[in-house]
């Protein structure tokens, strides 16, 4: 459990930005599919960065 709770926390952070993305986008007049694109990826390139970033700084994600 504890393992999954550790793991969860590393994998939300990366996604959090794109709620933040999202709606500056649409505020700024950029179509729907635009910015939930551009969030997604956001996302996936955050993601990456905390799939190769973390062992080399010492957090182990369990997969």
């Amino acid at each position: 459990l504890a393992d999954h709770a550790e793991a969860t926390f590393w994998f939300v952070l990366p996604s959090l930005p794109m709620f933040l993305l999202v709606p500056a986008l649409l505020r700024r007049d950029v179509g729907f599919w635009a910015a939930l694109g551009l969030g997604c990826l956001l996302t996936v390139v955050l993601y990456w960065l905390v799939v190769f970033a973390a062992p080399r700084l010492g957090i182990r994600l369990p997969f």
